[in-house]
């Protein structure tokens, strides 16, 4: 098993970044601008503070989404 940090003991950097990862709009590309952390890094935080329900629900939600990824969002224009 793995050690996992605890829950409630969220740096504020890995706070920020799961707020920004939380937010529909604000997309991997403008996260990893922001704090140089790559969409894998996002997911790997997110996996670690979340509960696993959670983290399914969020990783449902964002999967493929426009919002979340620049790439997807510029091709449909």
């Amino acid at each position: 098993m793995k050690d996992k940090p605890p829950r409630s003991g969220v740096s504020a950097e890995h706070s920020e970044v799961i707020e920004m990862a939380w937010c529909d709009e604000t997309s991997f590309d403008a996260i990893h601008a922001q704090t140089g952390l790559r969409e894998k890094d996002v997911i790997s935080i997110m996996r670690s503070y979340m509960k696993p329900s959670s983290f399914r629900m969020w990783r449902k939600r964002v999967s493929g989404r426009q919002a979340k990824h620049e790439k997807v969002k510029l091709e449909k224009l």
